[in-house]
């Protein structure tokens, strides 16, 4: 049977739906085995999230494909894995489409108070006082700050709700809306900027204080990326002190413990990193990492005959 090394944290449904057609050696168990046993293992498997440090991969001279849970590279050394002789394979076309609507659904809710009124009718509130007004989606202006698969699709959506889009990132695209360079300016010009980028050192604090004043009082900001993307503590302090109207946010910079001072803002809406959280989505993740470490896609049971 095929060996797998888990280089890294995988999620459970995920790895049940591997076993049985695989041996799933735990990063623990690499230490204990002799050597000639570790160097036959060719295929691990990780996430983006964990990543793969040069520890474990020094256990196993003879890897050569990492199949990857996730869309994001960053939490792997790029310019360690060539030199090793070894494959990494991630999963973006699995993950675009449910966390580009995740993007646009956290726009939703941030806009039109979702939380915020389901908390007024809960508390009792409607029956004293009407609900504070939201605001309009369509017609918004809306920067996407990286424009790769998951921005593209992001921006695609938000256009064929109306909003007039705008986009950053490293190079203008051939496509319909307007390119600017920098996300300061960007973030000057638009009602709602859209984080979709890759993560890593490159823009690891990329939205700054200063980037989140050029926001303004007025602006809203969704992160669907990474939490490294955003200054946290200058978030916390502009949501504190109403320097931008809100944000929703689906990543953080410490998963799962949050910075606790996030909880106690009213304007601020916190998803725990569940933009791939969907059925459809684990349907074509498990296919794609079974095709990355050669296995044969899973038996489904024939539909029944309608009776």
């Amino acid at each position: 049977m095929t060996q797998i090394a888990l280089l890294g944290q995988v999620p459970p449904d995920v790895l049940a739906a591997l076993k049985g057609d695989a041996t799933l050696v735990d990063a623990n168990e690499l230490a204990t085995m002799v050597p000639d046993a570790r160097a036959r293992i060719a295929l691990g498997l990780s996430s983006a999230m964990a990543g793969a440090g040069a520890t474990v991969l020094d256990l196993l001279p003879g890897l050569r494909r990492i199949a990857s849970v996730g869309a994001g590279v960053d939490a792997y050394d790029a310019s360690d894995l060539p030199g090793r002789g070894i494959e990494l394979c991630p999963t973006p076309d699995a993950m675009t489409e449910d966390t580009a609507e995740q993007a646009v659904a956290l726009a939703l809710a941030l806009l039109r108070r979702v939380p915020a009124n389901d908390r007024f009718v809960r508390q009792g509130e409607w029956a004293e006082a009407r609900a504070p007004l939201g605001r309009r989606l369509s017609g918004m202006r809306v920067g996407v700050v990286g424009l790769g698969r998951i921005g593209a699709a992001a921006a695609g959506k938000l256009a064929a709700l109306g909003c007039e889009v705008s986009y950053t990132g490293r190079s203008a695209k051939d496509v319909p809306w307007r390119f600017m360079l920098q996300t300061d300016a960007l973030a000057a010009a638009v009602d709602l900027l859209v984080l979709t980028c890759a993560g890593g050192d490159s823009t690891r604090g990329l939205v700054s204080a200063e980037v989140l004043d050029r926001l303004g009082p007025e602006g809203f900001l969704v992160n669907v990326s990474r939490g490294s993307v955003v200054d946290e503590p200058a978030l916390i302090a502009a949501l504190e002190g109403g320097r931008i109207a809100g944000a929703a946010l689906d990543v953080f910079e410490n998963e799962p413990r949050p910075d606790p001072r996030f909880a106690a803002l009213s304007n601020c809406i916190l998803s725990p990193h569940a933009a791939t959280s969907t059925r459809e989505n684990r349907t074509g993740l498990i296919a794609a990492i079974r095709g990355h470490l050669g296995l044969a896609a899973p038996h489904m049971p024939a539909p029944h005959a309608p009776a």
